[in-house]
């Protein structure tokens, strides 16, 4: 956690082409040696900051107390929250947003299970969906890439924050209309 904390501030203050490796070993206090075996890349480094950040974020967020009826409305203010908290640090955004789109392009992609990741498991805790099938993994799938459309437009300032959020409520209304009728 030391590495990725030092990665994300030292982001934050310098934007992505200002970190360097050997940079963020001694913010940690961990030998370079240690980093690397960790995070072969800052590719790799900074796609972990951004699950971290995630992470954090979502901290006790698996709420299942909230009724059926309320669940769309609260994964859409969810995924508002953590866009505004993400593009709280524009150079921090732009670091992760960067590094995802660098290890997405890579020739080797590291094969990742977004439905299965920290983000995924609380919008199907959201839904109160214990066991997902492979239809519930796959509208997480869609919401997850739609969250992180949006957030990337807004990032990159091609929409505003305010667009974000009406597209985000209609998008998750539209893409959770099954699970709202069901309930």
């Amino acid at each position: 956690m030391a590495i990725l904390r030092a990665a994300g501030e030292l982001a934050a203050r310098e934007g992505l082409a200002g970190v360097q490796m050997l940079d963020v070993s001694k913010e940690a206090g961990v030998a370079i040696a240690t980093l690397y075996r960790y995070f072969p890349s800052k590719t790799h480094l900074f796609t972990a900051v951004l699950e971290w950040h995630i992470e954090m974020f979502l901290e006790g967020h698996r709420d299942t107390t909230v009724p059926p009826a309320d669940r769309v409305t609260e994964i859409a203010e969810t995924l508002i929250a953590l866009t505004v908290k993400l593009l709280d640090n524009p150079l921090l955004a732009s670091a992760v947003a960067l590094s995802s789109f660098t290890e997405y392009a890579s020739a080797a992609p590291t094969r990742y299970d977004i439905a299965g990741s920290h983000l995924g498991r609380t919008m199907l805790g959201l839904l109160g969906i214990d066991e997902p099938g492979e239809d519930d993994r796959s509208t997480v799938r869609l919401l997850i890439y739609c969250w992180w459309g949006l957030f990337v437009a807004a990032q990159t300032e091609e929409i505003s924050v305010q667009r974000v959020e009406a597209d985000l409520r209609m998008a998750v209304r539209l893409i959770l209309a099954p699970y709202a009728e069901q309930r």
